[in-house]
Order: C-alpha cells, then sequence, then structure tokens
C-alpha cells in the first residue's frame, strides 16, 4: 500500500532523517541540554535530585506502553509536561533527554542519528512548551487554585503530545521519508487520542501531589510555600 516500509519502533529509527535534519535537531537537542544543565546547577536545589531520578523512572516506564502507526514511527505517552509540572522545565529537560539516551543506547528505542530528533520532539517541545502553557493557563485560571492546575495540566499535556506529533511529520516530510498529507494524518489520527490519555495520566498524578504533597510541584501553591517556611 505505501512505498515505504512499516516500522513498529518507540522512537524515530536510524536511517529515517536526513542528514541535514539531524543535524540540525542534533545542534538543538545539544545546546538546549548544555543550557539545562547549566541552569540547574545554579539554580535548583539538592532535594531536586532525587525527585528527578523517580521522575525519569516512572517516565521510562510509561513510555514501554506504545502504540503502532503507520509511516515509520509508533506514538506512546510522552511524559514531558509532567516534568515539567514536577521539575520545572530545565530540570524537566534534562529528565526526558536522559530517558531518551538510555532507551537509544541500552534498548535500540530509537535510532543514534536520530536521538537529536526524538529528544527535540518528545523531551524539549513537551517539556518546555508543556510546561510554559501549563503556567499561562494556570495563571488564567486560578494560580493557587486546583482547578487552575487541572485546567492547565490538562491542556497542556493534550497540546504539548500533538505539537510534538507534528514536528516528526514535518521531519519526515522533510527528510523525504514520508509525504508530509500522509504523515500528519497518521500522526495526528492516533496522537489525538493518545494525547487524551496523557492529559488524564498527568492530571491524576499532579491532583494527588497537589491535595497531599504540593511542595513536590515546582510552581507550588502558596499554602504549601507557608507550610514550607513554617
Amino acid at each position: 500500500m505505501f512505498a515505504f516500509p512499516i516500522h513498529l519502533a518507540m522512537h524515530i529509527p536510524d536511517g529515517y532523517l536526513s542528514f541535514p535534519v539531524s543535524l540540525a535537531t542534533g545542534a538543538i537537542a545539544i545546546a538546549l541540554m548544555a543550557l539545562s544543565l547549566n541552569r540547574v546547577q545554579s539554580e535548583y536545589k539538592e532535594r531536586t535530585v532525587p525527585l528527578m531520578g523517580v521522575c525519569a523512572a516512572f517516565i521510562f516506564a510509561t513510555q514501554m506502553v506504545n502504540f503502532p502507526i503507520v509511516g515509520g514511527t509508533s506514538g506512546h505517552l510522552l511524559g514531558g509536561t509532567l516534568a515539567g509540572i514536577l521539575l520545572g522545565p530545565w530540570a524537566g529537560s534534562l529528565v526526558m533527554s536522559v530517558v531518551f539516551i538510555v532507551q537509544s543506547v541500552m534498548f535500540q528505542d530509537g535510532g543514534l542519528t536520530a536521538l537529536g530528533a526524538n529528544i527535540t520532539n518528545m523531551g524539549l517541545i513537551g517539556t518546555f512548551a508543556g510546561y510554559y502553557l501549563y503556567r499561562a493557563v494556570r495563571t488564567l485560571v486560578g494560580q493557587n487554585t486546583w482547578l487552575g492546575m487541572s485546567f492547565g495540566t490538562a491542556i497542556a499535556a493534550w497540546t504539548s503530545v500533538v505539537v510534538a506529533a507534528t514536528v516528526c511529520a514535518v521531519e519526515l516530510a522533510l527528510s523525504d521519508t514520508i509525504p508530509l498529507a500522509l504523515g500528519l494524518s497518521a500522526m495526528l489520527s492516533w496522537h489525538f487520542m493518545i494525547g487524551i490519555g496523557e492529559a488524564f495520566i498527568t492530571l491524576a498524578i499532579t491532583s494527588f501531589l497537589w491535595r497531599t504533597r504540593p511542595d513536590l510541584i515546582y510552581d507550588s501553591p502558596n499554602t504549601a510555600v507557608s507550610k514550607i517556611d513554617d
């Protein structure tokens, strides 16, 4: 039916991206990882490190549940918005990058030549775009209210998945791997639903922490901050 093979991998595998696209996305990933590492070292507290490890392990496990998509890749839960909400955009992006590096090197989930694209698409876009959209919606609806947090979380989680899928389809099209129309149709049709699942999972986790340990959320509500100060 199609002129290209269907590859049931978790991430973009080797051979699906052209050299210019791989080079550009790799440069973006390296630059943002270096900047994130510098910000984490200078601004974050030591108690963030254990949470980074737990968050990385959880996201790694949830990404093992994947949904095959025609056109050279597959869809799965991303976790970038969750990492951003819990750790902030800088530490969250480092966690996502480490997850994708381990998956590529140790488990062959995603090609080494496409590692920059996978980190950029699913890690950096999901974390930064998801976090700042979450913060914007939360501010508009209610900075220190559960309703503001829930709306921000759900909208940001769903949007980050759809945006990441769109960018992935564009990269495949620029590499002449798959026509843009077919790539967008295949990626968005599945990721529209995957985004809904990610929104529910992310909201469930953040709601639980909001009610039990709000101090673990990066932008903690004022009530949690006051309790810590006391």
